[in-house]
This record gives C-alpha cells, structure tokens and sequence, in this order.
C-alpha cells in the first residue's frame, strides 16, 4: 500500500504534469482532486507533447485508473473535448471514473466569470474566466449542481429552473447582459450527462478500496501552493485548495492514509497573472529564461512572469503541505548563467524576515535578500544520475535543500520521460 501526494510549491506551472507521468508508471490509480479546467499540464512521452486540463495526466498509461475527484469542478464540454482529444491520438480512456458528488460549470458560471473580472477594472485579479470562481462559489452557497444531479433530468431540471431565476436577475438588472434560456443548457447537458454516465461513481469508495488491497495511488493536484485559497497570496488565488490537505478533502480519502507529500519546484521562479513576486526579472534575465523554459500558460497561453529561485515561499510551502521530498524541474532550463541568486529573505523597510508574511501589504513590500552562487555551461539534457551534474549545478540544488529542509529526490533536466534524475524512491 502506497499514498503519495503531489502538490505544487510555488505559484503553479512548476512542471507537475511530467513529474505526475513518472510517477504515475509505479502506481495503480491516479487522481485529481481539486480546480478545473484553469489549470492545464504538458507531458512529454517519446517526444509527442500532450495538453491536458482536466483529466490526470496518469491517463497515457493505459493500465492506470484515473480518477476526477470530488473536489474538482467539472465543465462537461471540455472533459468530453478532452476525451475525443486523447482517442484521437490513441490514447484509451475507458478507465476513467467520476465522482458523483464533483460540482457542474455551468455556462452562467462563465458568463459571470468574465461579467466580475470586467467589472474589477484596475483591480482585476487574473482569472482564467472559464467560470471556476463562480462554480465554487455556488457550491459553498449550497446551489450548485453536481454530477449525480446532472444524472436525474427531473433533479437537474429543477436546479436548473431555480439557479436561472437568480442568474438571469444578476445578469439582466446588473450588469445589462441577456437572460440565458433554460432550454437551452437543459438540452445541451442532457447529452453531456448521456456521455459521461458510465463513468460516474462513488471515487471515494473507488479510491479507499484501491488503497486497502494494497494498491499504489497519486494524488495530483493543479495549481500551486501560494494559489491556495486559505494559504496562498489572497485575493490573487484560485477558488480551491492545491495544499496537500485539500487532496484529501477533494478525493475523499483521510489524512491519516497518505504516506508522502512531494512539491513540486522549478529551478526557479513563474508566476501567471496578477499580484505581487519579490523575485521578479524584468530584465534580459528574466526574458532569457522565459525563452529557454517556454513560459507560456498550458491553458490560457499567457506568458509567465519569471524570476529567481525563492526559497522563502519554497520553506512556507514545506511548512503547510507536510511536503517529505522535492521534484525539482527545469533544472536545465538555467544552463548559460555565469551567476544564479537565491532568495533567502525578504528586506521590509529596515527589518529582514525570514519566513512568509501574512500581511500581503507587506509581502508587495517585500525585496529579495539575495544569495549568490556560480552558474554552469555545460548541457545537461543527457545527464542521468546526480554525480555526473556539473559541479555548480550540484551545489545549487545542495543548497535548495538545505535552505528548505527537503531533499530533492527527483530532478528533472528536460521535458521527456527519461530526462529525469532519480535519487530514492517515492512509491
């Protein structure tokens, strides 16, 4: 038996979707337990590139369950584009499964997503408006609808009926925007439900029987720690929990039965959106590395803002998830710099700290306390064990370790598969 957690660390996009293949080749059943199709992953098998947004990237193994948890929220027109994405390139997907209790994008979600994001001005806060915000809030409200409701047209019909009264009110007297029509979304997502039935499950009691026969199961997570809606730099956040803590809460499985917590790091620093980044680059360094890491949104496109390793945010992460062992990423993607910085600390006014603050006034205050150290030039795409790194680049990652407290078991030095240095065992 085996329960791993893989989370990310920093701001997102720290290369998760590669690490979760990896991994995913010793375990039995993979799962996403939160966000939705604002996230996205690329992996890389045998030199063919995959996008996916929804569906765990466990599923280019065709022997692996792979699960969309409870936690998530589901826009069926995007799953069911994904799944006829994936059979198209020949990947099977008949082992996938559903939670019945995972909550519904509806299209007044998107509609409202993009109606409040308008409406912010200045004071925008990056969403991806493809209606997550709004899909949990509803769920919290207690007015959301979920797969199992989508399976009973009766059910649907009337959570539908009573969800538009209030919408199309909003939509109509304040913001001017056209009602939308039930029968409309009625029709439309009776056929989605028609499409995903055999698939819908209980992925709780899927999950916890997986796990008590002895199987190996990865818990993946999208977004990223400072993301987090309770932990991470609020307002600018996402709407769910991509702690480790939220992968039990939106797979439906205890604390009690998870083994390890990996976060997932880069070699440095990005950040899609708004809000404030102490290491920021926004110079010819920062471009370089943008250029050589390809920073650019799996899901929206949207090139990422690039800055130097922060070892304060990487510690504060550690601190809330629990996280056992670092997979390190794009460690390659910092070959040609004659000298790299870590930030150890942050400066605010006369005062150094140390760790996060809680004040986000202070954290956009906040300027790096900078370590310096060498870089290196030689290529690393064929480097296989952490003896034959450069010497420089050895240090560097010694040095991430002992700043967090958290060896980095896993090391990856390019996009593929096989680019990826193993130094102990995670299942």
């Amino acid at each position: 038996m085996a329960a791993v957690i893989l989370i990310g660390s920093q701001w997102g996009d720290e290369g998760k979707g590669k690490i979760t293949d990896f991994l995913a080749e010793k375990a039995n059943v993979v799962v996403r337990c939160q966000g939705g199709n604002n996230a996205g992953h690329t992996v890389v098998v045998k030199g063919e590139e995959f996008k996916l947004h929804l569906i765990p990237s466990g599923i280019l193994y065709s022997d692996k369950t792979c699960v969309i948890g409870n936690g998530v929220v589901i826009d069926p027109k995007v799953l069911l584009e994904e799944l006829s994405y994936l059979a198209e390139r020949g990947i099977e997907t008949g082992k996938m499964l559903i939670s019945s209790n995972a909550h519904v994008i509806m299209p007044y979600h998107r509609v409202l997503d993009g109606l409040e994001e308008e409406a912010r001005g200045e004071h925008k806060i990056g969403t991806t408006k493809r209606g997550i915000g709004p899909c949990y809030m509803d769920k919290a409200s207690r007015i959301g609808i979920r797969i199992i409701d989508l399976m009973d047209k009766d059910e649907f019909a009337e959570k539908l009926r009573r969800n538009l009264v209030e919408k199309n009110n909003l939509f109509v007297k304040v913001y001017g925007h056209e009602a939308l029509k039930f029968e409309d979304i009625y029709d439309t997502y009776l056929g989605y439900a028609e499409q995903l039935r055999s698939m819908v499950t209980d992925s709780s009691l899927a999950i916890d029987e997986s796990i008590r026969s002895g199987g190996k199961v990865l818990f993946e997570g999208a977004q990223g720690t400072l993301l987090d809606i309770d932990h991470g730099t609020y307002p600018y956040v996402t709407s769910s929990n991509p702690i480790a803590g939220g992968a039990c809460i939106g797979a439906g499985i205890g604390p009690t039965r998870i083994d390890r917590v990996v976060g997932v790091i880069k070699a440095y620093t990005t950040r899609v959106g708004e809000g404030p980044f102490p290491t920021e680059l926004l110079d010819e360094i920062g471009e370089q590395i943008q250029t050589n890491g390809h920073e650019f949104g799996t899901t929206t496109g949207r090139p990422r803002r690039c800055g130097w390793f922060d070892a304060v945010i990487a510690r504060y992460a550690v601190r809330v998830s629990g996280i056992s062992d670092f997979a390190v990423t794009k460690l390659d993607v910092l070959t040609g710099f004659e000298t790299l910085k870590i930030c150890v600390g942050y400066r605010v006014g006369e005062e150094t700290i140390r760790e996060f603050p809680q004040s986000q006034k202070i954290f956009k205050q906040s300027q790096p306390v900078y370590e310096e150290m060498p870089g290196w030039h030689e290529d690393l795409t064929d480097v296989r064990s952490f003896d034959d790194l450069p010497e420089a680049a050895k240090k560097y990652i010694l040095r991430i370790e002992e700043l967090t407290g958290v060896p980095a078991t896993l090391i990856a030095i390019g996009p593929g598969r096989e680019q990826t240095i193993v130094r102990g065992d995670i299942f």
